[in-house]
């Protein structure tokens, strides 16, 4: 079939930027149009793979009576709405409350939940911060969340967080009306599918950071000794990664769902392709893993590095304090108020004991030197 052959193709494009020309030449936002009054971004109705022109754009309420008279699925694409503009958009198509409510304030787990004849999952989306060098507060990665509701006739997506626009996948599903022809579920597996592409992006990503910092940490300083680096540079990439490992880690059984279980609302043909999104997850969530872990060696090398430095900073003092407590220990006798003294009417008395105590000093010196304390 040659939906499936293309299906790849159609939904891993390049990364979108968020700015995009209009057709008069402009720039609009991708995260919401400027035109648009309310937090719907998009609404679109689809028959036999193609979006349905209409002479005016459609609220949803007309776009889901559309559907249910002519067939086909209506595709709803809100951004950040209130409860107020969300409400009656909830009630015309059915949704559970409690799927409501976790749609509307976001901060959820990745998941998916089935409420009678409607599946809702919650993705989270990631997006690498560029930055010409990481410090100890520079933001590595930047989470957004995407909601999707999917029913029979209906796909509902609630997006949060300004990066993550879905704007040009949906243009590029359009451009595929064998896809599209699926129905909901297509644009479900899309959208998964979508999300994870950030990921393994992502990834590779902080891959690189870790490298530098991991160079940085074992790479010869003065002498031949390993020089440490800040160790707040460290505790924020693993902070970071933290984050990153929030979105990957709970997303790895709702795919192992989506790609092993029957569902009456995903099309057996769209189903198979859900498997390769899982293991695109699960290399994803070693990688992150294997970040966690390594970023803890790193730090715990760091730490024993700066323990190490601070013991040949302690020796060094030691060593210098013992060699100058031979002339303190001479300069404190000959300070006393003593009548009789020792060698006091010698002429050769000063240079000899000013001899002695240089020798001695020399000789704790070359001592302390080949123990490897100087």
């Amino acid at each position: 079939m040659s939906m499936i052959h293309n299906l790849r193709a159609a939904v891993r494009p390049s990364r979108p930027s968020r700015l995009s020309l209009r057709k008069d030449g402009g720039v609009y936002d991708a995260t919401r149009p400027a035109e648009a009054p309310t937090a719907v971004v998009d609404c679109g109705v689809y028959r036999d793979g193609a979006r349905v022109a209409f002479e005016r754009s459609l609220t949803p309420h007309e776009a889901i009576r559309q559907v249910r008279r002519d067939g086909g699925f209506v595709w709803i694409g809100l951004h950040e709405p209130s409860e107020a503009e969300f409400s009656d958009i909830a009630a015309e198509f059915g949704l559970h409350p409690l799927a409501v409510e976790d749609a509307v304030h976001a901060h959820q787990r990745p998941k998916l939940e089935r409420y009678d004849d409607t599946l809702f999952t919650v993705f989270k989306t990631i997006h690498y911060v560029e930055h010409d060098e990481l410090t100890a507060t520079s933001e590595v990665v930047e989470s957004g969340e995407v909601m999707c509701f999917t029913g029979r006739d209906f796909f509902i997506t609630v997006r949060h967080g300004g990066q993550g626009s879905l704007r040009a996948l949906r243009h590029r599903l359009q451009d595929d009306p064998e896809l599209l022809a699926k129905g909901p579920s297509a644009v479900l597996h899309a959208i998964a599918d979508h999300v994870v592409d950030g990921y393994v992006a992502v990834a590779d990503a902080v891959q690189d950071d870790i490298d530098e910092v991991e160079t940085e940490v074992f790479s010869p300083g003065r002498k031949g000794t390993p020089r440490g680096t800040d160790a707040g540079r460290i505790y924020q990439l693993k902070r970071e990664v933290m984050e990153f490992k929030r979105a990957v880690l709970p997303l790895v059984r709702p795919m192992q769902l989506l790609s092993e279980r029957p569902m009456r609302l995903i099309d057996p043909d769209i189903q198979k392709y859900f498997r390769d999104v899982a293991d695109h997850l699960a290399r994803v969530q070693e990688q992150v893993v294997g970040f966690d872990e390594l970023l803890n060696s790193i730090l715990q090398a760091n730490l024993a590095q700066a323990s190490v430095a601070q013991n040949e900073d302690m020796r060094k003092i030691t060593s210098w304090a013992a060699i100058i407590a031979v002339p303190t220990m001479v300069c404190g006798v000959y300070g006393m108020n003593f009548d009789y003294m020792p060698e006091t009417q010698w002429k050769y008395g000063y240079p000899v004991v000013l001899g002695v105590t240089v020798a001695l000093c020399l000789g704790i010196h070359r001592t302390l030197k080949r123990n490897g304390w100087l």
